[in-house]
């Protein structure tokens, strides 16, 4: 039996609608919220196609179809999925594991130029399926896009252990930073922003 994302294995009960409810609240209050969203608006052309994979509900992906790109977000956790459908109508949300789910057979086919994966979702996946998700992401990205995933550091999954999942599916480190806003990475940095390119 497959192991349960960390999720829902690593969270107290009610954490989904809490995670909902924090992200609702700092919009009414004005917070910015899109940090990741302009980094990759700037990485794409106009109408490329992305991936908001853990979407969480739906800050990310919301954003990027506001600024006219075709967008299909993916979150295994039903709750995040509904909040993104009632907050950012545009993009299709979609409930799917990020290690099993066949895009293809829901009908999206046409490859994505890029797939996102904010909010630490590296690190609420299950146990030892990352390498699984990075070969699933590199499959759904046409060749030569990229994957820009973002996640703090954590025993759990230290970037040693990320660095050698990426070179184990074939993708390419291409950059990587502190933050979203592109500060310089280095040894004491507790959060990466890693460019990956698909060949």
């Amino acid at each position: 039996m497959t192991q349960r994302p960390r999720w829902f294995t690593n969270t107290k009960p009610g954490h989904s609608q809490w995670y909902i409810e924090r992200f609702r609240t700092m919009a009414r209050e004005g917070a910015d919220l899109e940090g990741e969203a302009r980094l990759i608006d700037a990485m794409v052309a106009r109408g490329s196609r992305i991936l908001d994979a853990g979407c969480g509900p739906g800050r990310v992906g919301g954003a990027l179809h506001r600024r006219g790109h075709t967008v299909v977000g993916v979150d295994v956790d039903p709750e995040l999925i509904e909040a993104a459908e009632q907050d950012h109508p545009g993009p299709r949300w979609v409930v799917g594991d990020l290690a099993a789910i066949d895009l293809a057979a829901l009908g999206e086919e046409e490859p994505f130029d890029l797939a996102v994966v904010p909010g630490n979702v590296m690190v609420f996946l299950a146990p030892d399926s990352e390498r699984a998700v990075l070969r699933n992401l590199a499959g759904c990205v046409r060749t030569g896009g990229r994957i820009v995933i973002g996640f703090r550091r954590e025993e759990t999954y230290p970037y040693e252990r990320f660095d050698a999942d990426i070179a184990a599916v074939g993708l390419s480190l291409e950059h990587r930073f502190a933050t979203w806003e592109l500060d310089p990475f280095t040894d004491e940095s507790d959060f990466a922003v890693s460019v990956l390119r698909v060949r």
